[in-house]
């Protein structure tokens, strides 16, 4: 198991839409096609970020995923083209992270 930590830059003044955007329309979607959205975030000190983290089994499901939610054409003709009126796509920064034995979050 692993989990994928997204950090975005969202163009100035657009945060809050992104959150709206992010919470009614975005995860809705990827969970409904099988992804688990462990988290979505602001920074309190920057008011031009967002994270969120998402849980895989394996890369083997996380590949699987990808293909459902990103090759969909939903994705394709809906949400990708408003993505880019929000965000920088060029500045999304993309973790893995692998929890230790102590981690409370699975």
């Amino acid at each position: 198991m692993f989990f994928e930590f997204r950090q975005y830059t969202i163009k100035a003044g657009r945060r809050a839409e992104w959150v709206r955007f992010m919470e009614s329309e975005i995860i809705p979607f990827q969970i409904s096609r099988g992804m688990v959205v462990v988290g979505s975030f602001v920074d309190e000190q920057d008011a031009d970020t967002y994270y969120w983290i998402r849980r895989f089994k394996s890369e083997k499901e996380r590949e699987r995923l990808y293909r459902r939610v990103y090759e969909s054409e939903t994705w394709k003709n809906d949400f990708s083209p408003r993505i880019g009126e929000m965000l920088y796509r060029e500045k999304i920064v993309v973790k893995r992270l692998v929890p230790t034995p102590r981690s409370v979050i699975e």
